[in-house]
């Protein structure tokens, strides 16, 4: 998907760079009436097969092994007293940091009693990657209806993570798979709202953030940025709609003043073709669904959903908590597997990448973004 295949050292596919690395990644909890358990138990169970990195779980090591007991999967779990044990437990063991939960946890049925421990298993990975203890964080799906119950205060997972590392530019959502890479400008709100909230500086600050971290975190060097249109036909020549020429046009011209190769305004309905996917690097898209829908359709159980602009790596699986499989045994674990595969390339890239431009440690905490 970059300027060609061969170029690209951070695909979700083929060998991975950074499982020898000495520092763990950190996985958390999720929502425990989820699938975020079982398929971190399978991830483990794979470890050999795909080649994954160590990582630790920030869950409730007890629910874990009766999860694994539940579903007749061979995963010894073991708790931890840190992360620097987890490396030499992760070859026999699944590594757990303990967090428990105040409540016994029923698959599908979510308590807002354990949200609290959900929420702290967030705040421990994101203070052991400031740290260093961790190379960088895994999320599992959380589910924000019973967080809310509790008080949680944010709109999801980027911006409780924002808020922890106490950004000041709000996070880029970026959705990656072997083929696409895809950025919405606006997320969670209404179509109604997205429109309204459509700016040529949120297109501009979301785009370069974008081609930074294809640069840093992917290693692509001139990075390609194909911009979308809103309306129809992108428009078609403002019959449609007019926001392409008093939005997004401006956008791109600025794009190019900073020196970003930055396309469009693209008709919605054609960029995503493979040939037209073979041009570019990521697609900024103006709203969630234009965005999601593409890449989901492409790779559903593989696509990963990874956060921009924090000072530490942060991937996720692209799929939320599945209540409805919860508990049986049918959950796949290809989206977490891909997840934690990204994570650790995305580390050992960053840092390949600060140490030639002289940046030294900041590769390994993420400061710089």
């Amino acid at each position: 998907m970059t300027n060609s295949p061969a170029r690209d050292p951070l695909s979700v596919s083929g060998s991975d760079p950074a499982v020898a690395g000495s520092v763990p990644l950190a996985l958390t909890m999720g929502e425990p009436a989820g699938i975020g358990g079982e398929i971190a138990l399978k991830a483990w169970f794979a470890r050999a097969r795909d080649r994954l990195p160590p990582f630790f779980v920030i869950d409730d090591p007890e629910r874990l092994s009766a999860l694994a007991r539940r579903l007749a999967l061979a995963v010894p779990v073991k708790a931890i007293a840190g992360p620097e044990d987890a490396r030499a437990v992760f070859r026999s063991a699944l590594p757990v940091l303990p967090e428990p939960l105040p409540k016994a946890v029923e698959p599908g049925r979510p308590d807002a009693a354990n949200g609290v421990a959900v929420c702290r298993s967030i705040e421990r990975a994101v203070e052991l990657v400031q740290a260093g203890r961790a190379a960088a964080l895994v999320t599992n799906p959380i589910h924000k209806a019973s967080l809310y119950q509790g008080g949680f205060l944010y709109a999801g997972h980027t911006e409780f993570l924002a808020a922890l590392a106490r950004v000041t530019t709000p996070p880029v959502m970026m959705l990656a798979c072997d083929t696409l890479r895809v950025v919405p400008v606006t997320i969670h709100v209404s179509l109604v709202e997205s429109i309204r909230a459509l700016t040529t500086e949120a297109i501009v600050t979301k785009a370069a953030i974008t081609a930074k971290a294809l640069a840093r975190d992917f290693g692509i060097r001139a990075p390609r940025l194909a911009i979308a249109g809103l309306n129809p036909h992108a428009g078609e020549g403002a019959r449609l709609g007019t926001e392409e020429e008093t939005i997004i046009r401006p956008a791109i011209e600025r794009l190019r003043a900073r020196g970003i190769e930055a396309s469009g305004p693209w008709p919605p309905d054609t960029m995503f073709a493979p040939a037209a996917r073979a041009t570019y690097d990521a697609a900024i898209c103006m709203y969630h669904d234009q965005a999601l829908i593409p890449i989901k359709t492409i790779a559903f159980d593989e696509a990963v959903n990874l956060t921009l602009g924090l000072p530490f790596v942060r991937t996720s699986p692209d799929h939320g908590t599945a209540f409805d499989i919860a508990g049986t045994g049918k959950a796949r674990p290809q989206s977490l597997i891909a997840a934690i595969r990204m994570a650790a390339r995305m580390v050992a890239m960053r840092a390949r990448v600060d140490m030639s431009s002289g940046a030294g440690a900041a590769a390994f905490t993420g400061d710089g973004i």
